[in-house]
């Protein structure tokens, strides 16, 4: 190799280190500002809250199956004033003393703007759910004293949006306690064959790195 090809040789080299000097300054640089702009703004998770649950019908027989369909109206705002949410996936479902007794509703994806409310009316369904035998014991007793606590459950994913910047999957779980009365027909609202409990009750929220 003569003298000039190690020349333009080295000069090649350098000139692949300055590029990709430059391309690492410029990632680094890009990494510090979404994570300045993140610490900055620090996005507030959603408030949830259970407004009401229509039962349709709740029945336990035996051995120990429960057959349930239920309504319920939920709502969650975006308490940001400068950051958007994306409801990539949401799953909500009712529980008994943390056994799920329906099957899983698929909510719609949905874009949250700044303090937006969003509200979903679901139905929920479980047919001939079993229940582990000491939880019908529970349950048993607690239809016989009138009051039953259901827990409405809702676990997905969600991504915030800063301007054009979105961010990567965030996991968020909501649990809403609902107090059901099916002694004092006072508490709720017949609605044709279904009571309507207005609960208003808010749900206790979770988000973290998926």
């Amino acid at each position: 190799m003569t003298g000039k090809e190690c020349g333009e040789h080295d000069e090649h080299k350098q000139l692949v280190r300055r590029i990709s000097t430059a391309v690492l300054v410029f990632l680094i640089v890009f990494a510090v500002v979404v994570f300045l702009v993140w610490a900055i703004l620090h996005p507030a998770k959603p408030s949830v809250i259970l407004q009401d649950v229509t039962i349709y019908a709740f029945n336990l027989t035996a051995p120990n199956f429960l057959s349930s369909n239920m309504q319920i109206t939920l709502a969650s705002r975006n308490p940001n004033d400068k950051i958007g949410i994306y409801y990539l996936k949401l799953d909500i479902f009712a529980s008994y003393r943390n056994q799920q007794i329906t099957l899983p509703t698929l909510l719609p994806r949905t874009y949250q703007g700044h303090d937006d409310v969003t509200v979903w009316s679901p139905f929920l369904y479980g047919n001939a759910v079993p229940v582990a035998p000491f939880l019908e014991a529970g349950l048993s007793q607690d239809m016989s004293a009138g009051l039953v606590l259901l827990n409405i459950k809702v676990f997905g994913q969600l991504k915030w949006k800063v301007g054009s910047w979105i961010s990567g999957r965030y996991q968020i779980n909501a649990n809403c306690p609902a107090h059901i009365s099916f002694s004092d027909r006072t508490k709720g609202i017949q609605v044709g064959p279904a009571m309507k409990y207005q609960l208003v009750q808010t749900c206790h929220v979770d988000v973290s790195l998926d």
